[in-house]
């Protein structure tokens, strides 16, 4: 019996499909996972995923208005 849901985004992404969401490099997630402050992800077996929810989470919080906004990411 096939399923009669419409076609939906898929839940998880890979590394490389959610660097691709977030416009970053996919480098730049894997050095987020090691040293923190990237996005929540998924160990299943050897494969990470990320969540399309936690993305979308994640990105909202680091919305800033201006350079002084206490929000704005220091180096």
């Amino acid at each position: 019996m096939a399923s009669t849901a419409p076609e939906s985004a898929p839940r998880y992404l890979t590394n490389a499909e959610a660097a691709a969401w977030l416009k970053l490099s996919p480098r730049t997630l894997e050095k987020q996972r090691v040293i923190g402050g990237g996005p929540p992800f998924r160990k299943f077996g050897r494969r990470v995923l990320y969540a399309v929810a936690d993305l979308e989470t994640w990105s909202a919080a680091r919305t800033c208005e201006s350079t002084s906004d206490p929000n704005y990411p220091v180096r």
